[in-house]
C-alpha cells in the first residue's frame, strides 16, 4: 500500500501530454476479442485497469504483450468463456467483455463485476439489452449464463444512456446477421472511437455520438488491425480543474477540446481564461475561482461524473455558494467527509451538495474512496495550507499514470510514499 504526501500552495506551470482515455482503450481492448489476429493499440497507458483488463483477456486465451509503449493482443485461440469472480470483482469494465466473447464464442458465463464504491451500477439493463437481441439469459448462483441462438440483428432501446451498454451492443452486433439499432444511447466520445475502431476492423456502424446508432452485422473482422485512442478527457479536466484551485499557466497536450465543452464553459464563468486549439487546451489561472450556482452531473455532452468530486473541491474555494447535484451515482458524494477534515464547507443531503467557499483549506490525511474522489483529494492537497496525505492510492492508479509525476513536471510538491 502506497500514498501521497503533499505540500500545499505551489502554483502550476508548463505542459503535459494527456494520455490516452482509460473509458476508450477497454472496450476497445475487450472488442479485441472479436478480431481473429492481433490488435496493436498504440500509445498504452499504464493505468492498473488497463493490466486488469489484459489479465481478463488473457484468461479467455489471448496472449498479450507491451512493447515499446504499444499493446499487442493475439485473439486467435480464444478457448474459454467464463470470467470468474475473482477476476470480475477488480473492475466494472470487465463487463465490456461480456458482448464481445459471446459474439465470439456463442455463450458467456459472467460473474457479477465489481469496480469502484460510488453506488449500485446494475446489469439490468445489460441483460435486457441482450434479450432484446435473442440473447437466451439465466441468472442463478452469482452468475449470468448467456448463450446466443439467435443470429440475427434487433432493435434496443435503451431507457438511459448507459455507456457500458451501448458498447457491449455494438460489439456483439457486428456478428449478428442483419441489422440492430440502438435508441437513445450514450454518446460520449468513447463511443465514437469504438465505433472507429470496429469499423477499422471490417465493421459497419454509423450515428456514434447522435441519438439513433445503426450496426449492419458482417459475421467476422478483420484479422489484424492498428489503432491509436483518443486522450482521456477527465485526466485533461482533472489537470485544468487543479490548476485552476492553485493558479498557473498549463498546456493540456492530445486532447479534443470539444470533448470537454461543458467543463470549459463553466471554467470560464469560474473567471479562468481557457484557451482552445485543434488538440489542445491552455489554462491560464490569475485569481481565485468564482463559484457556479448550480452544477447538475448528466450524461455526455453535459457535465460528466467523473469530474463531480474534482470540480467540488474547486467550489469548496472558490469566492461565493454552490450547489452540486450528483445525478448518475447516488454514492458519489462519499468523499465529502474527507473534505470537510481539511476545512471545507458542505453538506450533503441526498445527492446534493451544498457548498459554501473558503478561502483555503488546510492539509489533512485523508482515504480515497475510490477514483475519481481520490483525484478530487489530490486537488485539495494541492491549493491547502500545509501536509496531506493521500491513502488509498490504488484507486487513483486505476485511471491515472503516475499522477505524482507529471503534477510535479509542472512544479506541485508531491510525493509517492509506501506505507510504513
Amino acid at each position: 500500500m502506497e500514498k501521497l504526501k503533499i505540500v500545499g500552495g505551489n502554483r502550476l506551470y508548463g505542459e503535459v501530454k494527456i494520455s490516452t482515455a482509460k473509458n476508450a482503450i477497454l472496450p476497445i481492448m475487450a472488442a479485441s476479442l472479436l478480431i481473429n489476429g492481433e490488435t496493436k493499440i498504440l500509445d498504452f497507458p499504464h493505468f492498473s485497469d488497463c493490466y486488469t483488463m489484459l489479465e481478463i483477456l488473457e484468461k479467455f486465451g489471448a496472449k498479450t504483450s507491451i512493447v515499446n509503449e504499444s499493446v499487442k493482443i493475439e485473439s486467435t485461440n480464444i478457448k474459454s468463456f467464463v470470467i470468474e469472480t475473482s477476476l470480475a470483482e477488480k473492475m466494472r469494465s470487465s463487463f465490456f467483455t461480456f458482448g464481445a466473447i459471446l459474439a465470439r464464442c456463442g455463450k458467456a458465463i459472467f460473474s457479477y463485476p465489481g469496480g469502484c464504491n460510488i453506488g449500485s451500477r446494475p446489469v439490468d439493463m445489460h441483460i435486457k439489452a441482450f434479450k432484446d437481441l435473442g440473447i437466451d439469459i439465466v441468472e442463478k448462483h452469482g452468475y449470468i449464463y448467456a448463450e446466443r441462438k439467435n443470429f440475427s440483428g434487433g432493435v434496443v432501446y435503451l431507457d438511459f444512456p448507459s455507456v457500458g451498454v451501448t458498447e457491449n451492443v455494438m460489439m456483439l452486433a457486428c456478428t449478428l446477421n442483419g441489422l440492430t439499432v440502438i435508441k437513445n444511447p450514450a454518446k460520449e466520445p468513447e463511443i465514437v472511437d469504438l465505433q472507429n475502431f470496429l469499423n477499422c476492423a471490417g465493421a459497419k456502424i454509423e450515428g456514434a455520438g447522435t441519438d439513433v446508432i445503426t450496426i449492419q452485422g458482417v459475421g467476422k473482422l478483420l484479422n489484424g488491425i492498428s489503432y491509436t485512442c483518443i486522450g482521456d478527457r477527465i485526466i485533461a479536466g482533472t489537470y485544468a480543474i487543479a490548476t485552476s484551485c492553485v493558479g498557473g499557466i498549463v498546456k493540456l497536450n492530445n486532447i479534443n477540446p470539444t470533448h470537454l465543452q461543458d467543463l470549459i464553459d463553466k471554467l470560464r464563468k469560474a473567471d479562468i481564461c481557457v484557451i482552445e486549439s485543434k488538440d489542445s487546451i491552455s489554462i491560464i489561472a490569475e485569481r481565485r475561482p468564482t463559484s457556479i450556482p448550480i452544477v447538475q452531473t448528466m450524461p455526455y455532452p453535459y457535465f460528466p461524473t467523473d469530474l463531480q468530486s474534482q470540480f467540488t473541491v474547486m467550489q469548496s474555494i472558490s469566492k461565493g455558494n454552490s450547489i452540486i447535484v450528483e445525478n448518475i451515482f447516488e454514492s458519489r458524494l462519499g468523499y465529502v467527509s474527507q473534505l470537510t477534515k481539511m476545512g471545507a464547507k458542505i453538506k450533503v443531503k441526498n445527492n446534493i451538495a451544498f457548498v459554501e467557499g473558503v478561502e483555503t483549506l488546510l492539509g489533512a490525511e485523508v482515504y480515497a474512496p475510490d477514483l475519481r474522489a481520490g483525484a478530487g483529494l489530490v486537488i485539495a492537497g494541492l491549493c491547502a495550507k500545509g501536509y496531506t496525505t493521500i491513502n488509498n492510492v490504488h484507486f487513483i492508479d486505476r485511471g491515472y499514470e503516475s499522477i505524482e509525476k507529471e503534477l510535479s513536471s509542472l512544479g506541485a510538491n508531491i510525493i509517492r510514499e509506501k506505507n510504513n
